[in-house]
């Protein structure tokens, strides 16, 4: 009875140590580069060499254990016209990465030289959080010049000279974000003919506002990990602050969800404001 205590309680510890190693890989999926007013749909379309760079780098990927998301097939299954009458709300790109269900998009800047003296591919790769666009990866990996038509080949030299330390990177920032939440920042402001200031007393407990920002904050932020950078009469900017991958209910939690807990905070106080996001940053203006 007691060697049969002994083991159980061995496997127990070994499988505690086991969930406590066990490492969440992130979901990606591989986009092309684009200039301002290009068509993503147009560069995949009519450039053969480009979807070859692309196909090859997600080999590369799904080769290493991560899961990754077919962009083209993600493109035909969303109706263009849907996703265009978002109007200035989000453009097709935006709309594509946002119901990808990717984690993580890998944005893949590609120059294919062909000459007389040899071919070359050089691919820049840069990975973005899709929640919060905050660059978490960069890599340039360059084929050097064969003389040689196949494009395939070229590229997969190009990506096996980096994949690995972009794939390491992605993996270890991406840990972090499950373990202590997503990083964004919060800028409070006041609109100009506002009649409120960082200092006026604001709710029941007659707490000035600025105090009353940083105790939602705590409660708010995941694990209470945030950071502020400054407070003035007009102003208060938290550079750092932490939310979670998930939600209490496992649904996937966003800078904009954030938001709209403070929207439900600040009308329980009577207050009005507006919300904006660019750029990994909540601005919220009180009116």
């Amino acid at each position: 009875m007691k060697k049969s205590i002994t083991i159980l309680i061995a496997v127990l510890i070994n499988s505690i140590t086991w969930a406590q190693t066990v490492t969440v890989q992130p979901k990606i999926m591989v986009i092309p580069y684009t200039k301002l007013g290009e068509d993503m749909t147009q560069i995949i379309e009519n450039d053969v060499n480009k979807r070859i760079v692309l196909a090859k780098i997600r080999e590369a990927f799904d080769s290493r254990g991560f899961t990754t998301v077919d962009l083209v097939a993600k493109i035909k299954s969303l109706s263009r016209a849907e996703c265009l009458s978002q109007g200035s709300q989000s453009d097709f790109q935006s709309m594509i990465i946002q119901q990808s269900g990717a984690d993580i998009y890998v944005e893949a800047e590609m120059d294919i030289l062909l000459s007389s003296s040899g071919n070359s591919v050089k691919i820049i790769l840069t990975a973005y959080d899709t929640s919060t666009g905050g660059s978490i990866s960069n890599k340039v990996g360059e084929s050097g010049k064969f003389y040689t038509e196949d494009i395939g080949k070229l590229s997969s030299k190009a990506v096996e000279k980096v994949a690995d330390d972009f794939l390491d990177i992605i993996q270890v920032k991406f840990t972090d974000i499950v373990n202590n939440g997503r990083s964004i920042n919060v800028d409070f402001g006041f609109e100009p003919a506002s009649d409120l200031s960082m200092s006026t007393e604001i709710g029941n407990d007659g707490l000035a506002l600025s105090d009353q920002l940083e105790l939602w904050m705590s409660e708010h932020a995941y694990k209470n990990n945030y950071h502020i950078q400054g407070t003035t009469d007009k102003k208060m900017i938290f550079d750092d602050v932490r939310i979670p991958l998930k939600d209490a209910n496992g649904n996937n939690y966003n800078i904009n969800k954030f938001g709209l807990e403070f929207l439900k905070f600040a009308r329980n106080l009577g207050l009005q404001i507006t919300r904006n996001t660019a750029n990994n940053t909540l601005v919220i203006t009180f009116k």
